[in-house]
């Protein structure tokens, strides 16, 4: 199964300093078509303007995972955490039982992320925070494995039956993926076009695949980003 969203049908909201659109159900859009996929409640393409952000807000009982397009965002939490992740690199908050963070861009240029929401195994547990380089050399021409619940050597841990992928294509390569019995993908070329068993994809459009294993195969040079779930 291969159910395209292109981007231009993704829920959107524009805030000045927030340009946001949304793969499924969330804030202000609400599509009963769209309301995840699996465990996947959250999928925002969002554009954040430099020397600007999220203010502390809180959150409890979800697994998020933000993957820096370009620029970067800067994490602080009532954990006493602080960070900064940079393009191509990974962040993972667990919400647990309830953690309040603020997200800023106090860079001077604008930055794009993707923020991914999963559910958890189990609900609650003390939160906690991380943050890692991946370089892109690493994942080229193959998958890497960026986020993991299933504690995958390099990966940051997440408490959810969920992997999170990426993969760096040059024009003419190609990957498989295989989707097994009961989990759900979702992959968006956050760079690139892509064929998905000859299916085309734009950059930003998400695809949600289903059982079964599938060839994806760039177009142009490509970024690409997988979240594999129960």
């Amino acid at each position: 199964m291969i159910d395209i969203r292109p981007f231009k049908t993704l829920g959107a909201a524009n805030h000045g300093w927030l340009d946001a659109h949304h793969h499924f159900s969330f804030g202000g859009y609400h599509d009963p078509k769209r309301m995840g996929w699996g465990s996947i409640r959250v999928w925002n393409d969002d554009t954040i303007a430099a020397n600007s952000g999220f203010p502390p807000h809180p959150h409890r009982d979800m697994e998020i995972i933000t993957y820096v397009r370009s620029g970067a965002i800067t994490h602080e939490d009532s954990m006493g955490n602080k960070g900064r992740t940079g393009a191509g690199d990974v962040q993972v908050m667990s919400a647990g039982s309830g953690v309040r963070h603020s997200e800023f861009n106090v860079e001077n240029e604008a930055t794009t992320l993707f923020q991914i929401w999963v559910e958890p195994r189990e609900f609650g547990g003390a939160p906690g925070w991380g943050a890692k380089p991946f370089p892109k050399g690493d994942r080229s021409g193959q998958f890497q494995v960026l986020a993991s619940g299933f504690g995958d050597d390099g990966a940051l841990p997440i408490r959810a039956d969920a992997r999170v992928l990426g993969a760096t294509l040059k024009s003419g390569q190609s990957v498989s993926h295989e989707v097994g019995a009961g989990r759900h993908a979702y992959l968006v070329p956050a760079l690139g076009r892509i064929e998905v068993d000859g299916v085309a994809v734009d950059a930003g459009d998400g695809v949600a695949l289903g059982e079964g294993k599938y060839s994806i195969l760039a177009s142009d040079d490509s970024e690409l980003v997988l979240v594999d779930a129960a």
